[in-house]
């Protein structure tokens, strides 16, 4: 009776071992508080884009507003890619760019952007980057290096074709992406930015983000 017993208990406690189910992880990178916003980092290419704090039901967002301006907030964050390789962006754009060509100098203007950056030297400049964009005029799943800069690779991740003035959430796998379009290995990067600029086109364009993380699937 009493190796019957234990049998069952060992069968018991194997059956909860795989049929327990596997908690992603997750790492938060932006919580979108008024204590988190002053401390980000602005970058300010001109003027400065307006940021504003908000919230429905899905939590605190951050909107947008430029018009000829070109700022962004970052955030120096460590992420470990081999635990958490995929970055998803929950985002909107009410007003877009329409008809302007990213691929150039002239018309490099996204309403959504959110970098990854991986620092591969001493200077910002030497870092590299993806940065994930809110396209108005191409398609998802293309991508192309900056205008300004070759470590810089511009990869459309949602465009206002297909979502526009609608809460989309996108994923993207970014050390698969830093492997296949930097051509180098990534297990970490440094660090998180967003910005929204229309320094190029002079045009308007508001955008809202929430919820940016990582997570393992």
């Amino acid at each position: 009776m009493e190796r019957m017993f234990k049998k069952f208990f060992l069968i018991l406690i194997i059956s909860l071992i795989y049929l327990t189910p596997v908690l992603a992880e997750k790492v938060i990178v932006f919580e979108f508080t008024e204590e988190e916003k002053k401390i980000l980092t602005v970058r300010k290419v001109k003027k400065e884009t307006t940021y504003t704090l908000g919230s429905n039901e899905n939590g605190n967002f951050l909107k947008a507003e430029a018009e000829g301006k070109a700022s962004g907030l970052g955030i120096e964050k460590k992420i470990n890619l081999l635990k958490t390789p995929y970055i998803n962006i929950t985002w909107k754009v009410e007003k877009d760019l329409f008809g302007i060509d990213e691929q150039s100098k002239k018309g490099h203007d996204y309403v959504a952007r959110v970098f990854v950056i991986k620092k591969t030297g001493a200077t910002a400049l030497s870092n590299r980057a993806i940065n994930y964009v809110y396209s108005s005029n191409n398609k998802v799943g293309k991508y192309w290096r900056s205008p300004f800069t070759k470590r810089s690779i511009d990869y459309v991740l949602a465009n206002t074709k297909n979502n526009l003035n609608e809460w989309v959430t996108v994923k993207a796998n970014v050390r698969d992406h830093f492997k296949k379009l930097h051509m180098i290995e990534v297990n970490e990067i440094e660090g998180v930015a967003l910005m929204t600029d229309t320094d190029n086109s002079k045009r308007p364009a508001i955008a809202y983000y929430q919820n940016i993380y990582f997570s393992s699937e």
